[in-house]
């Protein structure tokens, strides 16, 4: 099994659904938060310290930073490295930064760690879907659109050369598509940017992805998991976590009901269509990259072999909640996870 590349993105460095309240900053630091919108999302940083103006210096060098690599990385912006390298697809390779190099391996990893189900070529179905007020009549593409479109997903279609500099897509109509691991990967740069600036105490928000460092309060952050059919604000089960990261999937962000079936965001590149198995998945790991791209391939894969992937895997642990309300939890969490109550049975 292949885990070398998301590993060794470990010494680079949610909503967690919803973070319970942490204990209070010890008196003599001051608890300092920034918030920017980037990459689709608000990036909020929080840092406990006694210096704010070398806090304030890092948070503009992790805005800089993450709106570097929106630019590189989306699919929405003119001239980024990924657009080019999709409109290149079945003609040539294309030079590209390490950075991009660096997240597409671990995209095509995930692939072989997930059996396929997080693929990073998905963004030949992205266009079919819609969960936003553009469906507002609930519309579900055809089976015959879908399937027109299935053979154009295939991660082993992409191709890293590091030597030469350059990321190629073999086939034309292939579209790369990092909306699955971006963040992750950009919670990770983050938090090597505050760890160099020497603060050992901060939380990263990013979206469904967490990284949580040192302490506050002279004890681990508490982050909470939410409940996938309760109120925004109510949680299941809490985790305190040091220098880890969390990241959350679940089919309650972006969805519709149809004919009393829920359609969600998170597809399953072998179907086309919105995974089953589970509600949410919640990953703990050492990097975003992993914790981001793991949380949405073991949500594809479904409870019972996602839940076989994170017992194999080092350093990652994993709470499910399958589509029988039921939860599972790796067993490195048994011991610490708190319960808060039963999830919300609900379709």
């Amino acid at each position: 099994m292949r885990v070398g590349l998301l590993t060794a993105l470990a010494s680079v460095a949610l909503v967690c659904a919803a973070c319970t309240t942490p204990p209070p900053a010890s008196s003599d630091a001051d608890v300092i938060e920034r918030t920017h919108t980037t990459m689709g999302s608000p990036l909020e940083l929080t840092i406990v310290t006694t210096d704010a103006p070398r806090a304030t210096a890092a948070f503009d060098a992790a805005f800089h930073e993450v709106d570097r690599l929106d630019a590189m990385m989306s699919v929405w912006k003119p001239g980024s490295e990924l657009l080019q390298v999709n409109a290149a697809a079945g003609e040539h390779p294309v030079t590209v930064s390490p950075e991009m190099r660096e997240v597409l391996k671990a995209a095509i990893e995930a692939g072989d760690l997930t059996g396929g189900k997080f693929d990073v070529t998905f963004g030949a179905l992205s266009g079919l879907w819609k969960f936003d007020a553009q469906n507002q009549d609930n519309s579900i593409p055809t089976r015959a659109d879908i399937e027109r479109r299935l053979p154009l997903i295939d991660y082993h279609d992409v191709v890293v050369d590091d030597a030469a500099g350059t990321a190629f897509v073999k086939r034309k109509g292939v579209m790369a598509h990092l909306g699955g691991i971006g963040k992750g990967y950009a919670v990770d740069r983050v938090a090597a940017i505050l760890h160099n600036a020497g603060f050992k105490d901060f939380m990263i928000q990013f979206g469904g992805d967490l990284y949580l460092a040192g302490h506050r309060g002279g004890r681990p952050w508490r982050a909470a998991i939410r409940d996938p059919r309760g109120p925004v604000d109510k949680a299941f089960a809490a985790l305190d976590l040091s220098d880890e990261t969390f990241s959350t999937s679940g089919d309650y962000e972006r969805f519709f009901i149809a004919g009393g079936r829920r359609y969600h965001h998170i597809i399953d590149p072998d179907t086309g269509e919105p995974a089953r198995g589970c509600r949410s998945v919640t990953i703990v790991a050492k990097t975003g990259t992993v914790a981001d791209a793991l949380s949405t391939g073991v949500f594809v894969m479904g409870p019972e072999e996602g839940m076989a992937l994170i017992e194999r895997l080092p350093d990652v642990e994993g709470v499910i909640v399958s589509d029988r309300n039921d939860v599972l939890v790796s067993s490195g969490l048994k011991n610490r996870l708190v319960m808060i109550g039963a999830p919300t049975d609900a379709p």
